[in-house]
């Protein structure tokens, strides 16, 4: 029980006076009990990079570059003002791999330049000569639908991969990474191969998801689930299968690794599903289990750590650095 519950509890046994203490106290440990179980339905606890975004300060101004990186903030590749991304460049950058980050937040909240989002990858990779964008996209709030920020993602890609040459960066050498509802949004762009033309989106060497738990929208809809899902993907199955990575993929792939937490009970079976199939149609995706917390498969990746040499192999294994 927390202090603002035991706050309560404790005032409320005062006024209700001896008597009727017992039966009280029964009701409110009911309605504590009640109370918990609806945050875990509307998945307060499950997109955890977006708490975690907020309580470090959100803004990423005490990041610690390499000697000689610089930042560009707040570009824009699209009119609305959601429609902006931040570049990590090193120091000498030239022909430089890029690193496509999308951030996660139950695709209502978020921003590019969250501490969880950046600080650990800036600090393994920019010295490795990598160039790392962090994008913002449109939030459920304004944009027509989720396919509309798959839209954004992939107008994103593009504009980067135009752009590249010119941050020192290499437009063929971009791998994809997002975590959550970002991991949900790079699958799809990496799934559907219209989706990646429609935006005129080249080639990419590979695809890095960070746990999600939408790579089949039906399946995730057809079971037991955080009710922010129905905001986002309502109740419109035609929706489900067009929002659906699984669903979506028709042809091989760039190659993809899966990141999964063991500790939730839907993220590595659509993973294993997802691999799966990729697998099927000639791709190359492995899906890597980890006994973390959700949004730490996020914050801690660029630590040393098991975890993060795993990732960095997956992306050796790709030509990069």
């Amino acid at each position: 029980m927390n202090r603002r519950r035991r706050g309560l509890f404790l005032g409320l046994m005062a006024g209700a006076g001896v008597a009727q203490a017992g039966p009280l106290r029964e009701a409110l440990r009911e309605r504590i009990e009640q109370r918990r179980q609806e945050r875990e339905s509307t998945g307060v606890d499950a997109e955890e990079e977006a708490l975690q975004g907020r309580a470090s300060g959100g803004r990423t101004a005490q990041v610690s570059l390499p000697a000689g990186a610089r930042v560009l903030r707040d570009l824009s590749y699209g009119p609305d003002a959601q429609q902006r991304l931040d570049v990590y460049i090193p120091a000498g950058a030239r022909s430089a791999p890029v690193l496509f980050m999308v951030h996660g937040g139950a695709w209502m909240v978020g921003d590019k330049s969250y501490a969880p989002v950046v600080n650990q990858k800036v600090t393994r990779w920019l010295p490795l000569g990598y160039v790392l964008v962090s994008i913002n996209y449109r939030m459920s709030r304004t944009a027509p639908d989720v396919l509309a920020q798959a839209d954004d993602v992939a107008r994103a890609l593009a504009h980067v991969q135009a752009q590249a040459g010119s941050w020192g960066a290499d437009p063929a050498r971009v791998l994809l990474m997002g975590h959550s509802a970002g991991a949900h949004l790079v699958a799809l762009l990496a799934a559907d191969a219209e989706l990646a033309a429609r935006h005129g989106c080249r080639p990419w060497l590979g695809m890095v998801s960070l746990d999600s738990a939408a790579l089949d929208v039906v399946a995730t809809m057809g079971s037991r689930h955080y009710r922010f899902y129905d905001k986002v993907f309502g109740r419109d199955r035609a929706l489900w299968l067009a929002a659906s990575p699984y669903h979506r993929l028709h042809a091989k792939p760039a190659p993809m690794l899966l990141v999964c937490s063991t500790r939730r009970g839907d993220s590595c079976p659509q993973a294993e599903s997802f691999a799966a199939k990729a697998r099927q149609l000639g791709g190359r995706a492995s899906v890597l289990p980890v006994d973390m917390k959700h949004g730490e498969t996020n914050t801690d990746l660029g630590k040393a750590s098991a975890y993060t040499d795993a990732v960095h192999a997956f992306m050796r294994g790709l030509g990069m650095p």
